[in-house]
């Protein structure tokens, strides 16, 4: 269990907290004002259509109508640039995360629920924790990792629940059955039209991506080259698929960057500042203080080893160091001289 907890908090540097608190509040931005507009329209919508979400029904949220949408809508886009300015990254980061936690209920009570914001959600509820971060401060922070590492979890959850769901839901005709076919149909691209003419290549294509998804929590157990590659990879098929499809899960790409060395982007910031990754050692406090202590054990003037005679010490010149011992040393004859 204290393995786990001191991999849950292996330290980074809060420059990678520092430089992805700005890309998700600039996410926040893009995704209100342009990427993401239909909680806009529910504020025109009869309340009667309304069926909040559990957390809606939980807690004391309010109808949506006009009036509350536009507050929301413009207040986290205020707040957001507010956060951006790293001035009280505590409050403006909460404050951001709740005005944006409402917009999404707002926008998800009306039927369609969206996955790929779960990792979004917890990045701007944890990365707030770590406060404010010097940018000429090389330490590592347990702080900042634990928040980064959730935020990872997060990602890799999303992964692994939306293949637990389709085997769920779907079962095996999922990968068996014309899934990717369909959505070819559906809003295919010019690039994927072709795919009609080779059903093979789509078949074999959703056994990929359920292997993918379930396979997911395995990039913890690769060290930091290959879980950069993994991570380049991932990259890539969110690419391949808004190519083909249109379909891409842009808040979800952005906090897979909490798997990259961002702190390297911080000027003046990168020769002395290591991503502490498994092929990169950085123990936990428990076994700092255990390799201190050997250190210091190793700093300590050595003593002048004694010579033993008859298993009594002795100084360097054979005579016992006091006159406590037993046993006395047995004198020397003396040595023949010339004529003797």
């Amino acid at each position: 269990m204290s393995r786990f907890v001191d991999w849950l908090h292996a330290p980074v540097s809060p420059l990678r907290v520092l430089v992805l608190r700005r890309l998700i509040y600039l996410f926040v931005i893009v995704d209100v004002l342009w990427w993401h507009t239909s909680g806009e329209y529910h504020g025109w919508v009869d309340g009667r259509w309304y069926q909040p979400l559990v957390i809606g029904e939980l807690l004391p949220l309010p109808t949506p109508d006009v009036t509350i949408v536009q507050s929301v809508k413009w207040s986290s886009v205020a707040a957001a640039l507010l956060a951006l300015s790293g001035r009280a990254p505590r409050m403006l980061g909460w404050t951001v995360a709740a005005l944006w936690f409402e917009y999404q209920v707002i926008a998800f009570s009306y039927g369609k629920v969206d996955h790929d914001r779960w990792a979004m959600l917890v990045a701007l509820v944890l990365l707030p924790t770590v406060g404010a971060v010097n940018r000429r401060d090389p330490r590592l922070s347990e702080r900042a990792g634990w928040a980064i590492r959730c935020v990872q979890l997060a990602v890799i959850a999303t992964y692994f629940y939306a293949g637990w769901a389709k085997l769920r839901f779907g079962g095996t005709e999922w990968v068996n059955s014309a899934t990717l076919t369909r959505a070819v149909v559906r809003r295919g691209t010019d690039l994927a039209q072709p795919l009609l003419d080779a059903q093979w290549i789509l078949h074999v294509s959703q056994w990929g991506i359920m292997g993918l998804e379930l396979s997911s929590p395995l990039i913890f157990l690769l060290n930091a080259r290959w879980r950069r590659w993994a991570i380049a990879g991932l990259l890539g098929f969110h690419v391949v698929t808004y190519s083909m499809i249109t379909i891409i899960f842009l808040p979800h790409v952005v906090c897979l960057a909490a798997f990259l060395p961002l702190e390297r982007l911080v000027r003046g910031q990168k020769d002395h500042v290591r991503d502490p990754s498994p092929d990169v050692s950085v123990p936990s406090p428990r076994t700092a203080r255990t390799l201190l202590g050997r250190q210091r054990a190793r700093s300590r003037p050595a003593r002048e080893p004694a010579a033993v005679v008859g298993h009594q010490p002795v100084d360097p010149g054979g005579q016992p160091r006091d006159g406590r011992h037993e046993h006395q040393p047995a004198e020397r004859s003396p040595e023949p001289t010339a004529g003797h």
